[in-house]
């Protein structure tokens, strides 16, 4: 589980990620991670969960998106950054495949800016 403090909130720094972020997709997640270069960064890596209508209806958005948190609160970032994870609806269909998708897609996007 992630706490408040390691959660993206605000709407301008998930905009900012998934639009100057580094990304890898896979099957049922997709994930974007901008290195934070602000004046002030956090000692921590943030993180966002975007689950669309197209994923289901809100139990089911719900669902996925406790499961995200979940794994993603297992997953270890080199550097401190702001990582956005959008589900695809293909997430709700298989939920077996949620968690090694994730840890592939979060693996390639760190590579990715890290080499930036």
């Amino acid at each position: 589980m992630l706490p408040g403090p390691r959660r993206l909130k605000r709407p301008s720094d998930f905009g900012a990620t998934v639009r100057r972020g580094s990304r890898a997709a896979t099957p049922t997640v997709v994930v974007h991670v901008r290195r934070t270069i602000d004046q002030d960064p956090p000692d921590f890596t943030r993180v966002g969960f975007v689950v669309s209508k197209k994923v289901g209806n809100a139990v089911t958005r719900n669902r996925v998106k406790r499961r995200l948190r979940h794994f993603a609160g297992d997953l270890d970032a080199q550097f401190n950054t702001d990582v956005v994870v959008r589900a695809l609806p293909a997430a709700a269909l298989e939920p077996q495949r949620v968690r090694d998708d994730l840890e592939d897609a979060w693996a390639r996007a760190f590579a990715r800016a890290a080499a930036c």
